[in-house]
């Protein structure tokens, strides 16, 4: 009896020093897979999608694109996992992923958890709303005083909306798709986006449309809340950091924004 305790107790210490690596051959990639344009699942296969195991089904989309051209220059093959946002970063730190490409800034805040690359998009901020909607003729953020507006959770969609004055910061949301429904219910006035990701959005969405802004009266980038997108990898992953900086170099802006509009 004692040796069974004995080895019952061994399996369990082993158990609980082991940690999650992946294989070598491979480039294993975390995002949400429901980000449109930057990601999102479908059920049949494409020219340019992965399929992801547990899921069923495959993952599309600009991050996708990128993150096969950044594992073919590393003559590696690319696994795609299906994360909700709030666990990508414990995803990555915890070793189940090596890369998030997920449409994540670079804010102070996360380079304390996660090593940056350098961008590889960047764009405008809009606000989504519904056609019929008051403000759909808005030429300022700060004709939306006043509104209801929603963001998505740790994101800077949610930070921005303070820079209105007077808005009525509705609590954030956990997905984009959350949000729209909250647009098309009328549980909310306007939530900002990415340009390309609202332009996703309308397409398949035609009740919706969403606001731009001309120079100094649209949001203000900051570190916090900069448009810029870039690849995350663990805080000790230089090496690897490097790759990827190396592999999206030879991506050129013609190319990242045909992948963009396709």
């Amino acid at each position: 009896m004692k040796k069974i305790l004995l080895a019952i107790i061994l399996v369990l210490l082993m158990t609980g020093c082991t940690t999650q690596t992946n294989n070598e051959d491979e480039f294993v990639v975390g995002l949400e897979c429901n980000y449109a344009p930057f990601n999102w699942m479908q059920p049949e296969e494409s020219e340019t999608s992965v399929y992801v195991e547990g899921a069923g089904a495959y993952c599309d989309g600009y991050d996708v694109r990128i993150a096969s051209d950044i594992a073919t220059q590393m003559d590696k093959t690319l696994v795609i996992k299906q994360i909700n946002w709030e666990g990508l970063i414990p995803a990555l730190q915890s070793n189940e992923i090596d890369a998030i490409i997920a449409g994540m800034s670079n804010t102070p805040e996360r380079s304390l958890e996660v090593l940056f690359t350098q961008p590889y998009y960047v764009s405008d901020y809009v606000i989504l709303v519904k056609n019929t909607s008051v403000y759909a003729g808005a030429t300022s953020i700060q004709d939306f005083s006043s509104a209801s507006l929603i963001g998505q959770t740790n994101t800077a969609y949610d930070v921005i909306i303070d820079q209105i004055e007077g808005v009525n910061h509705l609590t954030p949301l956990g997905s984009y798709p959350l949000i729209v429904h909250a647009l098309i219910s009328g549980a909310a006035d306007g939530a900002p986006a990415e340009k390309p990701t609202a332009l996703a959005i309308v397409e398949a969405n035609p009740e919706l449309t969403f606001v731009e802004f001309t120079q100094g009266q649209g949001f203000t980038q900051t570190e916090e809340t900069t448009t810029e997108v870039s690849i995350a990898v663990k805080l000790e992953s230089t090496e690897l950091a490097q790759q990827i900086n190396d592999a999206l170099a030879t991506i050129s802006q013609e190319t990242r924004e045909q992948y963009m509009n396709e």
